[in-house]
């Protein structure tokens, strides 16, 4: 699966998701890294077919009134440190991907559950 793993999340979850074996790059893979437009960050990933990795419930607005991204997964953990983040995605990689394989799809993931809206 591909994946864009947003600005205010580590690089090293894109990392650990292309070891996984997926295709991710980070906001600040891209020409004008974290300083890229909302727009340009779904246009990207619309058109290269990956899922949006964010904490931005800007993200979230636009995923409801226009299906903009077409996939979504919301981090809504609160505060968490880096290290359990890495753990919390890798123990639900494969949950996360069986929620997120079609289009339109949009989940949430919690410290305790997933969400699949």
């Amino acid at each position: 699966m591909k994946f864009l793993v947003d600005a205010q999340l580590p690089k090293r979850l894109s990392r650990q998701l292309n070891e996984a074996g997926h295709d991710a790059i980070h906001t600040l893979d891209l020409p004008l890294k974290n300083l890229t437009s909302d727009t340009t960050i779904i246009s990207l990933a619309d058109h290269e077919n990956r899922v949006i990795i964010t904490k931005d419930a800007d993200f979230v607005n636009s995923y409801w009134f226009s299906y903009k991204p077409n996939r979504l997964l919301l981090i809504a953990t609160g505060n968490i440190s880096n290290l359990e983040l890495e753990s919390l995605i890798s123990s639900n990689l494969s949950t996360i991907i069986d929620l997120l394989s079609t289009s339109p799809a949009f989940c949430e993931i919690t410290r305790n559950t997933i969400i699949s809206h």
